[in-house]
């Protein structure tokens, strides 16, 4: 994912399923007039949609914008790795997977030949929180893509059998040897999620899912978890781009109107876990040349006080070539290749992390330290007012020139709508960003970043792990 003006999840690439969904952060204030309209002043932008809801619980927006003659559709459903539960890991995944194999009325294969040959494409995202699918084509190609969908969202089950979900969960254990155990570095944030959240809470496991119970998935827990999460009811859609809202309404209504409502989706449930109170080290080898250190924090959920102050904190610390920790470890002393510091949104909380590589020669232990010193010197003094505005200016215009892509605006339109529970959500999330100060900058980064409530991980040169340790 994250303000949840970060999240502009289009930045992914169109195969990104593996992966949370990053905030992007992108750059100027241009668009107000063709992109935006303005509620009060060009000071309060917001996205301008129109809206309607289909009896059988189906919200949908449209974002009307005819400079391109392509055409995007987006469906948001409201499930994630989060609302599975132990043991039965992976399933959000590996149905991002199984949508592009086929349904009642559609063969293995056709989707892309349709889209395709209308010069556009299919993808799919899944992080803990939810499932995004995304169409573009031609406009012309708007109620091809809305059958297919209805199709997709009604029919997908009535063909699932055992070899597609065999040839899937290959796919997807393949998907998972390439992104973790093949790449340096790769079991990492595995190991953080397994030592950050209780086991029993929907963040201790990944999202793609563990082997054990992508292994274990039987043909009967999986479709009973389509027909619980896939329902018109758990979903969301944008139509963006150039489309006329009445025409969008009338094929909406055509092909989703019909499919029934269905009960809410039972989630799981979980309790607020337990601060740590002590800071969690743990060690591990790869094969890498060099040692690299992450240390990861908790903190609030998506929408919640202190988020903004938090991304502020990243880009004052590690957003960056003028970032203190890039200027002390990079340039000054001269031991790191890099470092970063980033928040990384969800649903039931964040995670703050910092980043670094070590440059041959040096102790990772020694990074580790003036990490520690760097954030504690947050902790302790406001920012420089300097400082802060240039960090609050740079995210600020980054994201509004990511509003220039259609998609991009469709999916941050979705997420503020299912997430926020508010599709003009935008101009409350850029307002309290710019607002936030100086001491609101140190008091966060006192309460969430403290060095005993952290995960503290080193992986250093040597043996290569067959599975997380």
């Amino acid at each position: 994912m994250k303000p949840a003006f970060w999240l502009l999840a289009a930045a992914l690439p169109i195969d990104a399923s593996a992966r949370p969904m990053r905030r992007l952060l992108s750059c100027a204030w241009l668009i107000a007039s063709l992109l935006i309209a303005s509620t009060a002043s060009a000071d309060e932008p917001k996205i301008a949609y129109e809206t309607f809801a289909l009896p059988n619980g189906m919200k949908v927006y449209v974002i009307e914008d005819h400079r391109s003659p392509m055409v995007y559709e987006v469906i948001w459903f409201k499930v994630g790795s989060k609302d599975e539960v132990a043991h039965r890991t992976g399933f959000a995944h590996l149905f991002e997977h199984l949508m592009f194999k086929g349904s009642a009325h559609l063969p293995d294969g056709l989707m892309d030949r349709l889209l395709e040959a209308g010069g556009g494409e299919a993808g799919g995202s899944t992080s803990g929180d939810m499932t995004v699918y995304r169409n573009a084509a031609s406009a012309s190609l708007l109620e091809t893509m809305l059958w297919i969908d209805a199709d997709r969202l009604a029919g997908l089950t009535d063909t699932l059998d055992q070899a597609k979900l065999d040839n899937q969960r290959d796919v997807v254990l393949n998907e998972r040897r390439q992104v973790f155990e093949n790449q340096p570095y790769g079991f990492a944030q595995l190991m953080i999620l397994d030592k950050l959240w209780p086991a029993d809470h929907g963040y201790h496991w990944s999202t793609i899912g563990e082997v054990t119970d992508l292994r274990a998935a039987a043909l009967p827990d999986v479709t009973a978890f389509f027909k619980k999460y896939y329902v018109p009811n758990n979903a969301t859609m944008v139509i963006a781009g150039n489309v006329q809202p009445a025409e969008a309404r009338r094929m909406v209504e055509k092909y989703f109107a019909w499919i029934p409502r269905a009960p809410e989706p039972a989630r799981p449930r979980y309790q607020v876990p337990p601060a740590l109170t002590a800071q969690v080290s743990l060690t591990a080898t790869d094969d890498v040349k060099e040692p690299r250190v992450y240390l990861t924090w908790r903190a609030p959920g998506e929408f919640t006080a202190g988020e903004s102050a938090l991304y502020l904190a990243a880009a004052v610390l590690g957003g960056g070539k003028t970032s203190r920790l890039y200027r002390r470890l990079v340039y000054g002393e001269k031991i790191a290749q890099d470092v970063r510091a980033e928040l990384d949104r969800h649903e039931l909380g964040d995670t703050f992390q910092i980043v670094a590589t070590a440059k041959p020669g040096t102790d990772p232990q020694r990074l580790i330290q003036e990490i520690t010193e760097e954030v504690a010197g947050l902790a302790a003094h406001d920012p420089d007012p300097v400082e802060l505005e240039r960090a609050q200016a740079g995210l600020e215009a980054t994201f509004l020139h990511g509003l220039e892509s259609v998609l991009r605006r469709a999916l941050l339109l979705a997420e503020y709508a299912v997430l926020a529970h508010d599709p003009d959500y935008f101009v409350k999330d850029i307002a309290g960003f710019r607002a936030v100060t100086a001491a609101q900058v140190k008091d966060a980064t006192a309460r969430y970043l403290a060095p005993n409530a952290r995960v503290v991980l080193t992986i250093k040169p040597g043996a290569k792990p067959q599975e997380a340790p």
